[in-house]
């Protein structure tokens, strides 16, 4: 079997396409090799010294992890140089990064959570990073965080890479998704998955079950019926999974099928959900819907959200399609 490396694929994209200009193309390239670096350090562990807290709080009041701060260093770094951005802005700062006088300007803005599940790191279980790609606004000057307020429909590019017994890469640019997995070897991304599709039906789904008693009523609904089984409404038996990595609970879903829950819950109602709608919801709703899936916020479709702030939060349920219409239909209900 022909090997299709990332950068043939791509190419061969923008001619059945056009859909991938080169200045978009070069753009992923940086950002897949930044994926392979830190790919690289979450395979040294405890040998390179990365584990633990760096004893530092983004702008989420998070403790960050030393991993959580390499990461971000290492897709700002790689990403400045190569003149395909105008800006980027990532989870673990409290603004937008602008590229610096020094390189050019490009027409691309980047955004990305640059270790999603890093609670994980030091148990060895399956993290991530997650970014999305939007183009600049036309005759925009210096940039500025107005600029970045696009919906989610506006995105050119989306995808994750999982850091797990393999490592891999899950990209779309609007055209289906697709899956590369790294070979460690000749350090090359290869293609190993087209036009993936979640399965339509499903008994699985994923949502942290100790937060069950703050939950709203509609959740509330959903998830009993799902765990009376067979003898419920639903009439078959569910299993729950959840790892506390949206990469990792995402990646199952694009293979098996099933439905992933963060919701809103009644501890802080100033709060309308944990995910954050730029970094996280956007970019795994373009990739569920492009891959046959739907993605809410439990009464709005994700990709239509207008976003008003660059830290915004919003509740999220994506993967198989019906799950999702169920679970925002009793949404509506409650209104």
């Amino acid at each position: 079997m022909k090997r299709v490396s990332l950068t043939q694929h791509l190419v061969e994209e923008q001619r059945l396409h056009n859909s991938i200009p080169a200045e978009l193309r070069l753009l992923i390239e940086v950002v897949a090799r930044a994926c392979k670096t830190i790919s690289h350090s979450v395979g040294k562990g405890a040998l390179g010294d990365i584990l633990g807290s760096a004893d530092t709080e983004n702008i989420q009041g998070e403790v960050q992890k030393k991993l959580d701060v390499i990461s971000n260093e290492i897709l700002l770094e790689a990403n400045e140089w190569g003149g395909h951005l105008a800006a980027m802005a990532s989870e673990e700062m409290e603004s937008i990064h602008p590229i610096p006088n020094r390189y050019p300007m490009g027409e691309y803005m980047l955004l990305f959570d640059p270790l999603d599940g890093s609670s994980n790191i030091d148990v060895n279980v399956s993290i991530g990073t997650i970014f999305s790609v939007l183009k600049a606004p036309e005759g925009m000057g210096a940039p500025t965080e107005a600029d970045f307020m696009q919906a989610g429909s506006m995105q050119v590019a989306a995808g994750y890479a999982v850091y797990g017994p393999q490592t891999m890469l899950v990209l779309t640019t609007g055209n289906g998704v697709n899956c590369f997995t790294l070979d460690r070897e000749m350090g090359s991304w290869v293609l190993t998955q087209r036009h993936m599709m979640i399965p339509e039906a499903t008994k699985e789904f994923a949502i942290n079950m100790s937060n069950q008693r703050h939950w709203h009523a509609p959740v509330q609904r959903y998830v009993n019926e799902l765990l009376a089984g067979s003898t419920g409404p639903r009439e078959k038996d569910f299993n729950m999974r959840w790892i506390a990595s949206m990469v990792a609970d995402v990646h199952r879903i694009l293979n098996r099928g099933g439905i992933f829950m963060y919701p809103a819950d009644t501890r802080d109602t100033s709060m309308p959900g944990k995910l954050r709608l730029m970094y996280e919801a956007n970019p795994m709703a373009m990739i569920v819907e492009q891959a046959g899936g739907a993605a809410t916020d439990g009464r709005t479709r994700i990709l239509d959200i207008a976003p008003h702030k660059l830290h915004q939060r919003v509740p999220v349920f994506l993967g198989s399609k019906a799950e999702v219409a169920l679970v925002t239909s009793y949404h509506a209900e409650q209104c």
